[in-house]
């Protein structure tokens, strides 16, 4: 958020106060949330407590892509059969056009740009077929080559001068954004529906019937948890997600020049095909925002302060100059990261028990930017219209939780699994990156399907 500059902090919680609905966390899970539960019932008295200021977390700390896609809905449609699986199917791609349509009415400016994305850019012979792979599960799903298409490498190096390119899965339904801006100004939009927000208020507990913070307590009879990778204090919500530390550079603004050398003429977003997730844009002011997943602390305690990990961008700059080594002279301006929230279950969810008014959505794998849009419209709808079509959806679940949703397992065994996990993909991206023999690229890709397996 540093080139919007400090955003100065609502004020926190004065006391005690009562309210129809209270949402823990001030991001886009949050906030969408919020807005959707304002618009279809504007008499709910709303309030969002938020421990820092809206977007303080990965909601305006990620890398900027918009996707008409959940992680994991592989998973979510493939036990679906007929009509439900393309209602499913409708509802996922319907993201983009949903926040297209907010951001319209609301007046919003975020940078937004739809111009599809590059998704998982193969640059070695492993990589083009596990891609080709994936392309083929996404038909088996019933989405079509409007949705998913394959670029050989020719008509991958027309849109993008990746080094080595053999080939990627093309999608329009991808856009980019501004993070932080989105997150600031759903914080303004939500406000001015009449949604209370209380920052510097970060919640201490839970009753069965309030919210507890230093400033005060918060009754209400729905309490909804929005907190994903920031859950490490909260009992109820800790031992389902794992929080995650993502970082993100970006260079120098490029010259017209060295745009035309790197591509991305449509604004579209890219990643390579690296088992250590890369993902990049084109911003607004012609910075090219390149991030990499990173690491997990042991505990769980989500990070902010991410000036001290001058090793690891050093590595996300490397793995930048190797897909696109034309910006090898180019400097590196910002360096920034966020704590993502990954769930034992490598699905989104919008969970709801009516009986005790207790919610929570997230579990985003680091795609939440445009997931969090439809989790929220689902909890929103479990909330006030239980029997719509989104409430049936395979992310839609009713009950508590902790009865729903699968625990990760205790420390130390979460950090030693991430960690053998994070060795095994830097391993995998080597042994590629340095033309290992055959059967040491196999080994390595094994191994890592092998941990994925275990994770699902």
């Amino acid at each position: 958020m540093a080139d919007l500059g400090p955003a100065e902090a609502r004020p926190a919680l004065p006391g005690d106060r009562q309210f129809d609905v209270a949402i823990v966390g001030g991001g886009y899970t949050g906030l969408w949330t919020a807005y959707y539960l304002k618009r279809r019932q504007p008499s709910l008295s709303i309030c969002i407590l938020e421990r820092d200021i809206c977007g303080f977390g990965a909601s305006g700390r990620n890398g900027g892509w918009m996707m008409a896609a959940v992680e994991g809905e592989q998973k979510l449609l493939a036990g679906l059969e007929g009509q439900h699986r393309a209602a499913a199917r409708r509802a996922i791609l319907g993201i983009l056009p949903e926040v297209e349509q907010v951001l319209a009415r609301e007046q919003i400016d975020c940078d937004y740009r739809r111009g599809g994305g590059l998704f998982a850019a193969a640059r070695y012979p492993e990589q083009r077929e596990t891609q080709l792979a994936h392309l083929a599960h996404y038909r088996e799903l019933g989405y079509g080559e409007e949705d998913y298409r394959w670029l050989h490498s020719g008509e991958l190096a027309e849109r993008l001068r990746l080094h080595q390119p053999l080939g990627a899965i093309y999608t329009p339904h991808v856009a980019r954004i501004h993070p932080a801006r989105l997150a600031r100004s759903l914080a303004q939009c939500v406000a001015g529906l009449g949604v209370e927000i209380f920052e510097q208020s970060a919640v201490t507990g839970f009753t069965d019937t309030a919210v507890l913070t230093a400033g005060g307590a918060v009754t209400a009879p729905v309490r909804l948890l929005a907190v994903e990778g920031f859950s490490w204090n909260l009992p109820e919500q800790r031992r389902h997600v794992l929080p995650v530390q993502s970082r993100v550079l970006a260079t120098e603004p490029l010259s017209d020049a060295q745009w035309r050398a790197v591509g991305l003429a449509e604004y579209e977003v890219f990643s390579d095909a690296s088992p250590l997730i890369t993902y990049a844009q084109r911003r607004a002011d012609n910075r090219l925002v390149f991030g990499s997943r990173g690491s997990y602390r042991f505990g769980g305690e989500p990070r902010a302060d991410f000036r001290a990990d001058g090793a690891a961008f050093a590595g996300i700059a490397r793995l930048l100059r190797a897909c696109l080594p034309q910006l090898e002279d180019v400097a590196i301006t910002h360096c920034w990261g966020g704590t993502l929230g990954i769930p034992r279950r490598a699905c989104p969810h919008a969970v709801f028990d009516a009986a005790s008014g207790f919610g929570t959505a997230g579990g985003y794998l680091g795609e939440g930017v445009g997931a969090a849009n439809l989790m929220a419209r689902t909890l929103a709808d479990l909330v006030v219209a239980p029997d719509s079509d989104l409430a049936q959806m395979p992310w839609a679940h009713r009950g508590l939780p902790r009865q729903v949703l699968r625990r990760w397992e205790p420390e130390p065994l979460r950090w030693l699994g991430y960690k053998a996990t994070d060795k095994v993909l830097g391993w995998e991206e080597s042994a590629c990156a340095r033309a290992a023999p055959a059967w040491q690229r196999r080994l390595w890709r094994n191994a890592s399907a092998a941990l994925a397996a275990l994770r699902g």
